[in-house]
């Protein structure tokens, strides 16, 4: 139940972070909204990687077991893609 609830609130900040991202580029913000709206974006990335480091640790974990089984790198590709 707990990691239901885990992926639910990494799913709401990922959502969150992604509107955040489509307001900044509109380019229709004002400055002082353009800074909340980016501090809100760095607090919401905090909290997204620090979900991410919780997986990446229990997927080691998990895996520690085996020791042909090492976890490997994401590697989503371009920044830009």
């Amino acid at each position: 139940m707990v990691a239901r609830k885990k992926t639910a609130h990494f799913e709401k900040s990922l959502e969150a972070l992604e509107s955040v991202v489509d307001d900044m580029e509109s380019g229709e913000l004002s400055l002082d909204d353009a800074l909340k709206a980016f501090e809100k974006g760095v607090k919401l990335t905090q909290e997204c990687q620090q979900a991410l480091d919780e997986a990446e640790q229990k997927v080691s974990i998990l895996l520690g077991d085996s020791p042909a089984a090492e976890p490997v790198p994401f590697d989503a590709g371009p920044a830009d893609a």
